[in-house]
């Protein structure tokens, strides 16, 4: 990345902008762009909140459901033992346009997975976002070496984030643009996701799925982080992770530009005492043990909206804020045994209900024609067990007790002869 844009290796993302004068100088040239922002959502919001009761649920395969982000260079050998012990069917791989010498290492490491549904993020700079014509020759590269063997592409990210190289929405329409043409003249059989939108900030979302610009998305692409709000049940101006999701989907389905499939490509908690790999201050930061609850809780949730296609953790190998921390070998964090477990249940499961109670969560699952059911409460408490329960720690442990404690680490509930 080129001055004043810099990469910082330890929490895979640009430094924060030192440049005030220069970042204000941009947003002064974007005010255009920035009022159609405001003005969009100002209209776009309030109808989709009115309307997000009546957007049906969709069927979710749980096959594709399941993603998790990996960097192709990052102990390469462990990180393709690890993908097939995890048994995901997807992943998510970065690819930086500012690293195009690098696509060969890339093109191998899909070949080696070429059994995965593999979607691939193009992660832009200021240099591609302000020459296009460099933009179209590299996305044309990419795609014809990648397009037979990868099956969504992802075009940009972060892109409310000014340290990411976009000072406005019409930037990002401009760019998106760019690779939807190509995608026309060029590789129809290619498909293009995007927006790229990181947290809850759908003003930026409303304006990539309403506007002017001859393009069209073949899926939404989120980065619905809630970490700086702690569990995922925690309320963000009214809205818990369930309410975003669905207002979001209520936008996607609204949207003339966009099929209805959405794809929440990045999330994550930053783990305690990690910096500087941490993403975040020590603030945001949580245990390894809550890390591991948080992301169960947030898959589970996702999934039982129903109309989430894919969550992709980011992501596998990052000391900060991954399954597993490299910093001295490799090793496995306890999150990485619950997501085992948790893909190992759920991922040719068949989702049937959610039910919460004061703070008590109940979601049923169909597998292999036995009734699964996985609690948690976010205030402790006790559950008889039966003779006809068969129960499971969140790593697949076995719990042999009579009276099962239902707290913050969700339990796995077999029922015999239930269905």
């Amino acid at each position: 990345m080129k001055e004043p844009f810099i990469w910082d290796n330890y929490s895979d993302q640009p430094y924060p902008l030192q440049d005030k004068s220069y970042k204000k100088k941009m947003r002064r040239k974007e005010l255009g762009s920035l009022l159609k922002t405001f003005f969009i959502s100002l209209l776009i919001l309030p109808v989709s909140i009115v309307m997000t009761p009546f957007v049906k649920r969709k069927r979710i395969d749980s096959t594709k459901f399941f993603c998790l982000g990996v960097d192709f260079e990052r102990n390469p050998k462990a990180t393709l033992e690890m993908i097939e012990e995890l048994k995901v069917e997807r992943i998510l791989l970065r690819l930086k346009l500012w690293e195009m010498q690098k696509l060969p290492i890339l093109k191998d490491f899909i070949l080696q997975n070429r059994d995965k549904k593999i979607t691939i993020k193009i992660l832009q700079d200021r240099e591609h976002v302000e020459d296009l014509t460099l933009l179209r020759k590299e996305l044309e590269t990419i795609f014809t070496e990648l397009a037979q063997y990868v099956e969504i592409f992802e075009i940009g990210s972060t892109i409310n984030r000014a340290k990411w190289g976009f000072f406005s929405v019409d930037e990002y329409n401009r760019f998106f643009k760019v690779a939807y043409d190509l995608k026309s003249e060029k590789f129809s059989h290619i498909k293009l996701i995007g927006s790229g939108v990181i947290d809850f900030e759908y003003h930026f979302t409303a304006h990539t799925l309403f506007n002017s610009f001859k393009y069209r998305y073949e899926g939404v692409s989120s980065l619905l982080y809630v970490d700086r709000r702690g569990a995922p049940e925690n309320l963000q101006m009214g809205f818990n992770l369930q309410d975003k999701i669905s207002l979001l989907s209520t936008m996607v389905w609204l949207s003339p530009k966009s099929s209805h499939e959405l794809h929440i490509t990045e999330t994550n908690w930053p783990i305690s005492n990690t910096a500087p790999y941490a993403p975040t201050s020590e603030y945001e930061c949580v245990s390894e043990d809550l890390y591991t609850d948080y992301m169960l809780r947030y898959y589970l949730l996702a999934f039982a909206s129903q109309q989430v296609d894919s969550v992709s953790w980011h992501q596998l190998i990052a000391p900060g804020y991954g399954l597993v921390d490299n910093r001295d070998g490799i090793k496995k964090r306890l999150a990485f045994d619950a997501y085992k477990f948790m893909v190992q249940n759920l991922k040719n499961s068949q989702f049937l209900r959610l039910d919460i109670k004061r703070g008590y969560y109940i979601l049923q699952f169909l597998v292999d024609n036995t009734l699964l059911q996985i609690h948690w409460s976010l205030k402790p408490t006790t559950l008889k067990s039966e003779d006809f329960f068969t129960v499971y720690s969140r790593y697949g442990e076995k719990v042999e007790s009579q009276m099962l404690e239902i707290g913050s680490s969700p339990l796995y509930i077999y029922i015999k002869d239930a269905v």
